[in-house]
Protein backbone atom coordinates (compact mmCIF):
# COMPACT_ATOMS: atom_id res chain seq x y z
CA UNK A 1 0.00 0.00 0.00
CA UNK A 2 1.32 3.40 -1.07
CA UNK A 3 2.53 5.77 2.06
CA UNK A 4 -0.32 8.21 0.54
CA UNK A 5 -3.16 5.75 1.18
CA UNK A 6 -1.81 4.32 4.15
CA UNK A 7 -1.93 7.87 5.82
CA UNK A 8 -5.46 8.83 3.75
CA UNK A 9 -6.42 6.20 6.02
CA UNK A 10 -4.64 6.72 9.21
CA UNK A 11 -5.96 10.06 9.11
CA UNK A 12 -9.41 8.80 8.40
CA UNK A 13 -9.66 6.54 11.58
CA UNK A 14 -7.73 8.72 14.09
CA UNK A 15 -10.80 11.44 13.04
CA UNK A 16 -13.25 9.08 14.77
CA UNK A 17 -13.03 9.50 18.13
CA UNK A 18 -15.68 7.10 19.59
CA UNK A 19 -14.95 3.25 19.60
CA UNK A 20 -18.37 2.68 17.66
CA UNK A 21 -17.33 5.27 14.63
CA UNK A 22 -14.16 3.83 14.63
CA UNK A 23 -15.57 0.32 14.09
CA UNK A 24 -17.85 1.47 11.55
CA UNK A 25 -15.25 2.97 9.64
CA UNK A 26 -12.86 -0.19 10.11
CA UNK A 27 -15.68 -1.97 8.79
CA UNK A 28 -16.75 0.23 5.43
CA UNK A 29 -13.41 -0.30 4.60
CA UNK A 30 -13.26 -3.48 4.91
CA UNK A 31 -16.17 -4.29 2.80
CA UNK A 32 -15.05 -1.39 0.57
CA UNK A 33 -11.84 -3.77 -0.19
CA UNK A 34 -14.03 -6.91 -0.24
CA UNK A 35 -15.83 -5.71 -2.95
CA UNK A 36 -13.10 -5.50 -5.59
CA UNK A 37 -11.26 -8.91 -4.04
CA UNK A 38 -10.24 -11.22 -6.26
CA UNK A 39 -11.91 -13.65 -3.22
CA UNK A 40 -15.17 -11.68 -2.90
CA UNK A 41 -16.95 -14.76 -3.05
CA UNK A 42 -15.55 -16.10 0.01
CA UNK A 43 -17.09 -15.04 2.88
CA UNK A 44 -13.77 -15.25 5.01
CA UNK A 45 -12.45 -12.38 2.86
CA UNK A 46 -14.31 -9.80 5.02
CA UNK A 47 -14.94 -9.96 8.61
CA UNK A 48 -16.92 -7.29 10.25
CA UNK A 49 -16.87 -6.40 14.51
CA UNK A 50 -20.98 -6.28 15.36
CA UNK A 51 -22.31 -5.60 18.12
CA UNK A 52 -22.70 -9.12 20.58
CA UNK A 53 -26.35 -8.45 20.91
CA UNK A 54 -27.10 -8.17 17.13
CA UNK A 55 -25.67 -11.60 17.10
CA UNK A 56 -28.99 -14.06 17.52
CA UNK A 57 -27.99 -17.91 18.06
CA UNK A 58 -30.05 -20.42 16.08
CA UNK A 59 -33.37 -22.69 17.17
CA UNK A 60 -32.15 -25.79 14.94
CA UNK A 61 -28.73 -26.52 15.35
CA UNK A 62 -28.62 -30.43 16.44
CA UNK A 63 -24.58 -29.87 17.38
CA UNK A 64 -23.60 -31.16 21.19
CA UNK A 65 -20.69 -30.36 22.98
CA UNK A 66 -20.03 -31.45 26.34
CA UNK A 67 -18.74 -29.06 29.20
CA UNK A 68 -15.47 -30.00 28.89
CA UNK A 69 -14.95 -28.71 25.58
CA UNK A 70 -16.76 -25.70 26.21
CA UNK A 71 -14.13 -24.96 28.64
CA UNK A 72 -11.29 -25.40 26.86
CA UNK A 73 -12.78 -23.31 23.82
CA UNK A 74 -13.55 -20.45 26.03
CA UNK A 75 -9.64 -20.88 27.63
CA UNK A 76 -8.75 -21.12 23.97
CA UNK A 77 -10.11 -17.62 23.12
CA UNK A 78 -9.28 -16.03 26.10
CA UNK A 79 -5.52 -17.22 25.61
CA UNK A 80 -5.27 -17.47 21.34
CA UNK A 81 -8.10 -14.53 20.66
CA UNK A 82 -11.11 -15.57 18.16
CA UNK A 83 -8.89 -17.22 15.78
CA UNK A 84 -12.51 -18.27 13.70
CA UNK A 85 -15.05 -15.71 12.91
CA UNK A 86 -18.97 -16.31 13.80
CA UNK A 87 -20.63 -18.02 10.40
CA UNK A 88 -24.33 -15.52 9.90
CA UNK A 89 -26.70 -14.64 7.92
CA UNK A 90 -28.12 -11.53 7.90
CA UNK A 91 -32.18 -11.49 8.97
CA UNK A 92 -34.37 -8.55 9.75
CA UNK A 93 -31.71 -6.75 12.39
CA UNK A 94 -30.35 -9.87 13.55
CA UNK A 95 -26.97 -11.37 12.21
CA UNK A 96 -28.22 -15.16 12.61
CA UNK A 97 -25.81 -17.69 13.29
CA UNK A 98 -24.79 -20.28 11.00
CA UNK A 99 -21.75 -21.75 12.50
CA UNK A 100 -19.91 -20.75 15.16
CA UNK A 101 -22.77 -21.19 18.20
CA UNK A 102 -20.72 -22.12 21.12
CA UNK A 103 -18.22 -19.15 20.11
CA UNK A 104 -20.62 -16.37 19.96
CA UNK A 105 -22.00 -17.94 23.19
CA UNK A 106 -18.72 -17.68 25.02
CA UNK A 107 -18.27 -14.23 23.53
CA UNK A 108 -21.23 -13.11 25.36
CA UNK A 109 -20.90 -14.74 28.46
CA UNK A 110 -17.46 -14.45 29.32
CA UNK A 111 -16.59 -11.34 31.01
CA UNK A 112 -12.96 -11.72 30.42
CA UNK A 113 -13.50 -12.19 26.50
CA UNK A 114 -16.41 -9.47 26.40
CA UNK A 115 -14.31 -7.07 28.09
CA UNK A 116 -11.30 -7.49 25.58
CA UNK A 117 -13.86 -7.26 23.01
CA UNK A 118 -15.51 -4.47 24.28
CA UNK A 119 -19.19 -5.68 23.59
CA UNK A 120 -18.46 -6.68 19.76
CA UNK A 121 -17.79 -10.17 17.88
CA UNK A 122 -16.31 -11.19 14.52
CA UNK A 123 -18.73 -12.17 12.19
CA UNK A 124 -18.36 -12.98 8.28
CA UNK A 125 -21.51 -13.61 6.21
CA UNK A 126 -22.92 -16.16 4.00
CA UNK A 127 -23.21 -15.23 0.32
CA UNK A 128 -26.26 -12.97 -0.07
CA UNK A 129 -27.93 -15.44 -2.59
CA UNK A 130 -27.44 -18.49 -0.24
CA UNK A 131 -29.05 -16.85 2.93
CA UNK A 132 -32.72 -18.38 2.80
CA UNK A 133 -34.07 -20.09 6.01
CA UNK A 134 -33.37 -23.66 4.20
CA UNK A 135 -30.25 -22.51 2.85
CA UNK A 136 -28.94 -21.07 6.58
CA UNK A 137 -30.36 -24.81 7.84
CA UNK A 138 -28.52 -27.05 5.56
CA UNK A 139 -25.11 -24.96 5.58
CA UNK A 140 -25.20 -25.24 9.49
CA UNK A 141 -25.31 -29.06 8.78
CA UNK A 142 -22.50 -29.35 6.83
CA UNK A 143 -20.14 -26.88 9.09
CA UNK A 144 -21.04 -29.43 11.77
CA UNK A 145 -21.29 -32.86 10.21
CA UNK A 146 -17.48 -32.45 9.27
CA UNK A 147 -16.80 -32.29 13.11
CA UNK A 148 -19.60 -32.11 15.32
CA UNK A 149 -21.55 -34.50 16.69
CA UNK A 150 -25.46 -34.44 16.31
CA UNK A 151 -28.29 -36.13 18.13
CA UNK A 152 -30.17 -38.02 15.73
CA UNK A 153 -34.16 -36.68 16.98
CA UNK A 154 -32.78 -33.25 16.50
CA UNK A 155 -31.22 -34.01 13.09
CA UNK A 156 -34.73 -35.98 12.02
CA UNK A 157 -36.22 -32.79 12.94
CA UNK A 158 -33.87 -30.93 10.59
CA UNK A 159 -35.01 -33.02 7.66
CA UNK A 160 -38.72 -33.00 8.31
CA UNK A 161 -38.13 -29.20 8.17
CA UNK A 162 -36.74 -28.76 4.99
CA UNK A 163 -39.29 -31.74 3.42
CA UNK A 164 -41.67 -28.76 4.43
CA UNK A 165 -39.54 -26.17 3.22
CA UNK A 166 -40.14 -27.65 -0.32
CA UNK A 167 -36.50 -29.80 -0.58
CA UNK A 168 -37.22 -33.57 -1.83
CA UNK A 169 -34.86 -36.19 -0.67
CA UNK A 170 -32.33 -35.90 -3.08
CA UNK A 171 -31.65 -32.37 -2.36
CA UNK A 172 -31.43 -33.25 1.13
CA UNK A 173 -28.90 -35.90 0.50
CA UNK A 174 -26.89 -33.64 -1.67
CA UNK A 175 -27.07 -30.38 0.60
CA UNK A 176 -26.15 -32.42 3.66
CA UNK A 177 -24.16 -35.09 3.00
CA UNK A 178 -26.46 -38.03 3.16
CA UNK A 179 -27.41 -40.91 1.20
CA UNK A 180 -30.71 -41.82 0.49
CA UNK A 181 -31.00 -44.28 3.05
CA UNK A 182 -30.34 -42.05 5.95
CA UNK A 183 -32.30 -39.26 4.81
CA UNK A 184 -35.35 -41.83 4.32
CA UNK A 185 -34.24 -42.97 7.84
CA UNK A 186 -34.46 -39.63 9.32
CA UNK A 187 -38.11 -38.75 7.93
CA UNK A 188 -39.39 -42.14 9.86
CA UNK A 189 -38.03 -40.86 13.26
CA UNK A 190 -39.55 -37.19 12.85
CA UNK A 191 -43.12 -38.78 12.64
CA UNK A 192 -43.14 -38.66 8.22
CA UNK A 193 -43.21 -42.67 8.38
CA UNK A 194 -46.33 -42.78 6.95
CA UNK A 195 -44.63 -41.84 3.65
CA UNK A 196 -42.67 -45.04 3.62
CA UNK A 197 -45.40 -47.51 4.42
CA UNK A 198 -43.45 -49.84 1.72
CA UNK A 199 -39.86 -49.35 1.93
CA UNK A 200 -37.38 -51.65 3.42
CA UNK A 201 -34.24 -50.70 5.56
CA UNK A 202 -31.03 -52.05 6.72
CA UNK A 203 -30.22 -52.42 10.45
CA UNK A 204 -32.42 -50.24 12.45
CA UNK A 205 -30.36 -47.15 14.21
CA UNK A 206 -30.28 -46.82 18.44
CA UNK A 207 -32.13 -43.27 19.27
CA UNK A 208 -30.46 -42.71 22.19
Amino acid sequence: MSPKITRIIKEYLESQEELHQKVQAINELKTLIHQYSPFSQEPVDCVLWVRAESVAANDYNPNVMAGVEKKLLERSIEKDGFTQPIVAARYEEKNLVVDGFHRQAVGKSSGLIRDRLQGYLPVTYVNSTRQEQRDCIAATIRHNRARGKHQIPAMSDIVRDLCRLGWDDIQIGTELGMDADEVLRLKQISGLKELFAGEEFSQAWTVE
